[in-house]
């Protein structure tokens, strides 16, 4: 009996020393969701059908519901009966300061993936890859970037958009007026009220804008394609634990196909709050990036 009693003390010990091995191994993101049983989702506005709000306090779109999917994914790993997820609004220009001050745990919006965001921040594998494009009014004759010499052309301030444009080998020697937007948004309105000639942005922001606009038959997305960026979710740097947890999530939604089905829902079927698709089928860039997941920067994407 008394090595019987001996050895269920043992196994007790054990199975002590084992919680507590787990729970010393938590660290960042991961040690503070299970301590605070609660997690902050970074959100976009109006970044297309990536994250945008549907105008009631409640945020949705291809990203945000890969992050609830993931989340729901750590809920099970912390073992955790209920995860309280918090929603913050971000713009371009304080998304990244608000990750690395521990505002927002992840985030869930349009942020591309480069090299110099990566000094400051991590990033989960590929979700989706953007063509940067240029929007006009459809009636504006305008079909290339050598015809926006002189013109007004819109862009959201803390975006990359406009550096394309100018960096790009068409846009040499062509001079135009940058007017920015605080966010996607009030680029639109920029552009819909005729105080900008064009709007230059992801082609999905882009697209995602036009299907909400009263008439989107007056706008058309046209010219060249400016870059190809990598999008992914942003979490913060230097936490492996975490990194690999959503890592670990996407991948499985990659490999059985739910992924497409997300996708599909939310740009190929009519979405709130117009109730009118987006009507943009993956590319065979994003395709490619779910068949073969990796965390490569927008420079990788750069053509030879």
């Amino acid at each position: 009996m008394k090595q019987m009693s001996k050895l269920v003390l043992g196994l007790a010990l054990g199975g002590l020393v084992t919680s507590a091995a787990l729970a010393q191994e938590l660290t960042g993101t991961l040690k503070k969701i299970k301590d605070t049983g609660a997690v902050t989702m970074g959100v976009r506005e109006s970044s297309g059908g990536l994250s945008f709000t549907t105008g009631d306090g409640k945020f949705a779109g291809f990203h945000v519901a890969l992050c609830e999917r993931v989340l729901g994914d750590v809920q099970k790993q912390l073992k955790l009966a209920k995860l309280d997820i918090k929603y913050q609004p971000v713009t371009s220009q304080n998304r990244i300061p608000l990750m690395q001050n521990g505002t927002v745990d992840i985030e869930c919006g349009s942020t591309t993936n480069n090299a110099a965001r990566q000094k400051d921040v991590s990033f989960a594998v590929t979700t989706f890859v953007e063509e940067v494009r240029i929007a006009v009014k459809a009636n504006s004759g305008i079909t290339s970037i050598g015809q926006l010499n002189g013109k007004n052309v819109a862009t959201t301030t803390g975006t990359t958009s406009v550096q394309h444009l100018r960096k790009h080998e068409r846009g040499a020697g062509v001079n135009f007026n940058e007017v920015y937007g605080k966010d996607h948004a009030d680029s639109f309105l920029l552009l819909e009220s005729g105080r900008a000639d064009a709007f230059v942005m992801d082609g999905q922001i882009l697209a995602g804008n036009i299907a909400k606009a009263k008439n989107p038959a007056d706008f058309k997305i046209v010219g060249e394609t400016l870059s190809v960026e990598p999008i992914s979710i942003m979490i913060r740097k230097d936490d492996p634990a975490f990194k690999k947890a959503v890592d670990d999530s996407l991948k499985a939604m990659m490999k059985s196909g739910e992924m497409g089905k997300v996708y599909d829902k939310w740009f190929m079927q009519p979405i709130p709050p117009a109730n009118k698709p987006i009507g943009l089928a993956a590319s065979e860039a994003t395709k490619a990036a779910w068949a073969n997941p990796n965390d490569k920067p927008m420079e990788d994407y750069a053509k030879k």
